[in-house]
């Protein structure tokens, strides 16, 4: 289950930003950025492997993998391995809706009531919209709607049946929060998820490939625990436990990721190159795949939210005062984080295999990236 809370995410993002290594160069100006990831993975409870990189508009600038792919093992963790992003994949489910509007199929602005037609939504909803489920304003919480994971785990029907009976519970009682209210909830984006299923009538699964990963040209992303890597051999396992007894968890099993009905909200996985990828078009990349104004309203918060569609968002020293952009996300086996600023055209991620746990090294690695780029 995704367990990272408004305060969890929101407090941890802000404070991000205020073994041998396999890297893209061993030495000259990558060699202090080859170090800082060495050193920690150095670290006491630093997950077992990690990946790093810099982006521009331009592309990777620099990237560095190192440990192993599972406590127990030798196996090195390389550039090929695919990492589990978690809640990260909630800005992606925002930018296939934002595809759709482009293309006239979908509208931010639509009331949930007409979409969700013939499902019986209680009156504090009746102004609800699918731009509100993307900044977690809605009013939703996960406390009192969304389903539990063995109930999802144990439930035979299709996914995209799931995410409807989802909706329809969701939308059907009063708000557990209040409408209008910042609450970060992965229940906004299940439903967000139900909406782009109701408007194209195929599964979010499918729209995510086909609206993100293929025009992106994300070769190396897919759903669920990563299973090979992009060679189609092995691959990093996720870990559970506290540091000192991390167990791998074989991402065949059923318990190495959310249940699927979570998908929009947190289940996508990629290589470190198709992350930068990703990331380089948040912050000004080319925009042949989505318009520049569409970027943007991703990437925009409301006046005085701290939520865009799929990014915390706030203004940073190190980013010259401009609004910088941020997300953690974990399925509780691994471990992403992002910090960007859109203005200068650059940013910053760690991905690891070691749970929540594996922020004690990712926070501070991501801190030394930057003052290490920007100063």
């Amino acid at each position: 289950m995704i367990r990272l809370n408004r305060r969890a995410l929101v407090g941890a993002v802000a404070a991000a930003v205020a073994t041998p290594s396999w890297a893209r160069r061993a030495d000259g100006p990558d060699a202090a950025l080859n170090a800082a990831l060495n050193a920690a993975l150095a670290t006491p409870g630093a997950p077992p492997a990690m990946a790093a990189g810099i982006v521009t508009s331009g592309g990777l600038e620099w990237s560095g993998v190192g440990g192993v792919r599972r406590v127990g093992a030798d196996e090195a963790a390389t550039s090929q391995d695919r990492w589990h992003i978690g809640s990260n994949t909630k800005a992606m489910t925002a930018a296939a809706y934002a595809r759709l509007v482009e293309r006239g199929l979908a509208d931010w602005a639509t009331p949930l009531s007409d979409i969700f037609t013939g499902v019986t939504i209680d009156p504090a909803f009746a102004a609800a919209t699918p731009d509100d489920l993307a900044r977690h304003v809605a009013g939703l919480s996960d406390q009192t709607a969304l389903v539990l994971p063995m109930a999802a785990r144990a439930d035979t029907r299709p996914v995209v049946v799931q995410r409807a009976a989802q909706a329809a519970m969701a939308l059907g009682r009063p708000p557990g929060g209040t409408p209008g209210r910042f609450a970060y909830g992965n229940v906004n984006y299940v439903l967000l998820g139900a909406a782009i299923e109701r408007i194209t009538g195929r599964p979010w699964e499918a729209v995510i490939v086909d609206e993100v990963f293929r025009p992106l040209g994300l070769s190396g992303a897919g759903l669920g625990a990563p299973v090979h890597d992009a060679s189609g051999l092995g691959n990093v396992w996720g870990h559970q436990g506290p540091p000192e007894a991390r167990v791998a968890v074989d991402p065949t099993t059923p318990w190495a990721d959310n249940p699927p009905i979570l998908g929009p909200a947190g289940t996508a996985h990629m290589t470190l190159y198709d992350y930068a990828r990703w990331l380089q078009v948040m912050i000004g990349g080319e925009q042949a795949w989505l318009s520049a104004e569409g970027v943007r309203g991703l990437i925009t918060p409301r006046e005085g939210q701290p939520y865009a569609r799929g990014w915390i968002t706030r203004p940073e020293t190190w980013a010259g005062g401009t609004t910088t952009i941020a997300h953690e996300g974990s399925n509780t086996l691994w471990h992403a984080i992002a910090v960007a600023a859109p203005d200068k055209g650059l940013g910053f991620f760690v991905l690891s295999n070691g749970g929540l746990e594996g922020r004690s090294a990712a926070v501070p690695l991501i801190r030394q990236l930057i003052v290490a780029r920007t100063a």
